[in-house]
């Protein structure tokens, strides 16, 4: 029996018969509408809180992931804490995102500082490389990051030390409503590619030990910047 003969008695043992073993019009129809909806399925109760309790939960959480979290009044501050938290590394080059957002800032500090700030995709050997944030998501202190032509996604996981900016006022509660703000963004064009980082990469596959770094970056800093 071809496997075509064997999902149409499956579908006639359903009920669920149509043209060349097809489900009915209004049956597809059905389906599409669940898929269009979106809809919510079950949320935590504790992300279900105002904005200002969800940023500190988001805090928390990143924190517990072992994310190093940099608070910024406003993103102006941004170039002066990169050459900060370099220098302190002594890392002398960052590989960089080249949106708007970034690219609007003064850069002299690195300079100052001789650091090379560079806007390319990341390649291996590569140290540090900054990044924007779409979202944050307060339940598990995770970053929602998508791919583009400015923000290539092998910044986010080939070098060694991965610097992003986040804005407050983008942080949710919890992963479905990070969903619905990327869909609202792009309609009906999604990115090619959504990240969801929490805390540096880590395993404890080799003998149950914790290796950081182990398939992407070994530390995690989150610029959080009061928008």
């Amino acid at each position: 029996m071809s496997r075509a003969e064997i999902f149409g008695n499956i579908r006639r043992g359903l009920g669920r018969k149509g043209n060349n073993g097809e489900a009915p019009a209004e049956q597809k129809q059905a389906v599409q509408n669940r898929l269009n909806a979106h809809a919510d399925n079950l949320i935590p109760q504790r992300a279900q809180l105002p904005h200002k309790e969800q940023v500190e939960l988001f805090k928390a959480m990143a924190t517990e992931a072992v994310a190093e979290l940099i608070e910024l009044d406003n993103i102006a501050q941004v170039p002066q804490a990169c050459a900060d938290w370099l220098k302190a590394h002594d890392i002398k080059q960052l590989i960089s995102a080249s949106n708007s957002e970034i690219n609007t800032q003064d850069w002299s500090v690195l300079q100052a500082a001789d650091i090379e700030r560079i806007e390319r995709v990341a390649q291996a050997g590569d140290i540090a490389s900054l990044t924007s944030s779409f979202a944050g998501i307060a339940e598990t202190g995770t970053l929602m990051l998508h791919s583009g032509p400015q923000s290539p996604t092998t910044l986010n996981f080939l070098p060694d030390n991965h610097l992003v900016i986040l804005k407050r006022s983008t942080i949710v509660g919890v992963y479905e409503e990070a969903w619905k703000k990327i869909r609202a963004a792009f309609g009906g064009t999604m990115p090619r590619t959504v990240n969801m980082i929490t805390g540096p990469s880590r395993s404890a596959d080799i003998e149950q030990k914790l290796q950081m770094g182990a398939h992407g970056p070994k530390t995690l800093v989150i610029f959080l910047v009061n928008d």
